[in-house]
């Protein structure tokens, strides 16, 4: 009897383990008027989550529908296309990629049936090109199933360094502005006039340790710039969305980032190595951030390689 009621319980744990990783557990949150996002888990992508590990949403207009990023997989993008025909039939008329990193843009091709236009920083491209070869290689093994259909799909319509882009979805103008090397050479931020919302694709990590791939002193000053953004609500790339009025998910960013460039500063200036910044930098922030074993010892060894140069 107890061997028969441990075998249930094993198959109940995993139907119900199962499920949660089913396509209709995929849900999005309203977080403001018109304005719904997925926020994505603090995993590392694979075929069970899909690659649904970053934040991506939608925003609703009285025309039109401009997704803000697409996902980690074709089988998200389709998840997410399928969460906006739940909210609005209207056309979706702009897909909007924040950047190249996979889990932002591999679901691109589950919108090619809306026609859309497709936009991103000016150095989007360039970025895609050099990558992509890599990237479907790489996801089509770690995400099996999901991956199949993936395109890699390029912007159309390109938002310039220090020349905003605005976009008009009916009585809802959304500014798109591009930055200069932070997280990445190409970062790019929505910001919706009507809710006074700002996201800010991987310029901003939560919880989830960030991922070095453009210029640490970049990203700190993108991080001060946007701070003293006036925006009411604020969706991350990583984590959860919040109130303006809250700035410790900009702080916790922040003192990470200005940690890990102290320490390696002090380091050079003793000619130090690199072994010796990747083994001793930053890791009394360890306890602070999600995968930070996977991340931080990257971030280091990007980090020294720029400021070495100093």
């Amino acid at each position: 009897m107890r061997i028969l009621i441990s075998f249930l319980s094993i198959v109940v744990s995993s139907l119900a383990f199962a499920s949660s990783s089913q396509p209709d557990s995929y849900s999005v949150q309203q977080v403001a008027e018109g304005i719904f996002y997925h926020q994505g888990s603090h995993e590392e992508a694979d075929a069970e989550n899909l690659g649904a590990i970053a934040n991506v949403g939608f925003i609703i207009g009285e025309q039109c529908i401009a997704v803000i990023d697409s996902g980690g997989s074709f089988q998200e993008g389709k998840l997410l296309r399928k969460a906006i025909r739940q909210h609005s039939d209207l056309p979706i008329c702009y897909v909007i990629n924040t950047h190249v990193h996979p889990d932002h843009v591999l679901g691109n091709a589950a919108f090619k049936m809306d026609e859309p236009e497709f936009i991103g920083h000016e150095k989007l491209p360039a970025a895609m090109a050099s990558r992509k070869q890599h990237f479907a290689r790489q996801f089509s093994e770690i995400l099996g199933d999901a991956y199949e259909g993936t395109e890699f799909i390029e912007a159309e319509t390109l938002v310039a360094v220090d020349s905003p882009l605005q976009l008009d979805l009916g009585n809802r103008l959304l500014t798109l502005t591009a930055f200069t090397t932070a997280h990445t050479d190409h970062d790019l931020t929505v910001f919706d006039e009507k809710t006074s919302t700002l996201w800010t694709g991987d310029l901003l990590f939560i919880e989830r340790v960030p991922a070095l791939d453009g210029s640490i002193n970049g990203w700190i000053d993108a991080l001060e710039t946007l701070i003293d953004r006036d925006a009411a609500m604020i969706i991350p790339g990583h984590g959860s969305a919040f109130s303006g009025e809250q700035s410790k998910g900009w702080q916790d960013l922040l003192h990470y980032l200005t940690t890990v460039r102290e320490e390696i500063r002090v380091i050079i200036n003793d000619l130090g190595t690199i072994e010796q910044a990747i083994e001793s930098v930053g890791r009394q922030e360890a306890e602070n951030w999600k995968l930070f074993e996977e991340y931080h010892r990257r971030n280091v060894t990007a980090a020294f390689v720029e400021l070495e140069w100093e």
